[in-house]
């Protein structure tokens, strides 16, 4: 330890503020600058998490924010890659990728909207994913089904057929 920094004052969950040198032969060699080493409570599962970096002019509390939130964002993109299972890209030039990375986004950013809407309790992300697809192409109100999916729903009249515009007015099947 080079120095200890003093603490953020008032309700701050820093622990400890420190600027370090590295001291074996292998980290002087590979890392010789002087690193911060911060230590900040985490409430939510009651540990300790400690925090190296090269940021030597922002706050503790600003550097703790920083990695709480790209924490969040790694979170977040786990998610995509378990739920959506993209394994390829259909296009591979920049704006194909970016396009394909949007539509993931907003599907998830949907589903969870989704799964926030509904007053079904036991919905994790992957069960309503997996009964969005089985009822894919079923005749459901969306709200309803989200509060109750395991109610039948209504069947359509034998007789119902759907019009495309322009082709005139079937009736029966």
């Amino acid at each position: 330890m080079v120095k200890r920094n003093p603490l953020p004052t008032g309700n701050t969950n820093i622990l400890c503020d420190e600027l370090i040198y590295l001291s074996s032969s292998r980290a002087k060699k590979e890392c010789a600058h002087m690193l911060r080493r911060i230590e900040v409570y985490d409430q939510e599962h009651d540990r300790v998490i400690v925090l190296l970096t090269n940021h030597l002019e922002f706050a503790a509390s600003t550097i703790s924010r920083i990695y709480k939130d790209r924490w969040e964002i790694e979170i977040f993109f786990k998610t995509i890659k378990q739920h959506l299972k993209i394994k390829t890209f259909v296009g591979t030039s920049p704006n194909a990728v970016k396009i394909q990375l949007w539509t993931a986004l907003i599907a998830i950013l949907f589903l969870k909207y989704m799964k926030m809407l509904s007053s079904y309790a036991h919905w994790s992300l992957s069960n309503l994913i997996a009964l969005l697809r089985f009822n894919l192409f079923t005749y459901r109100d969306l709200n309803e089904w989200l509060n109750d999916p395991y109610n039948t729903p209504l069947s359509l009249p034998e007789d119902f057929q759907l019009c495309l515009p322009g082709l005139g007015q079937q009736q029966g099947g």
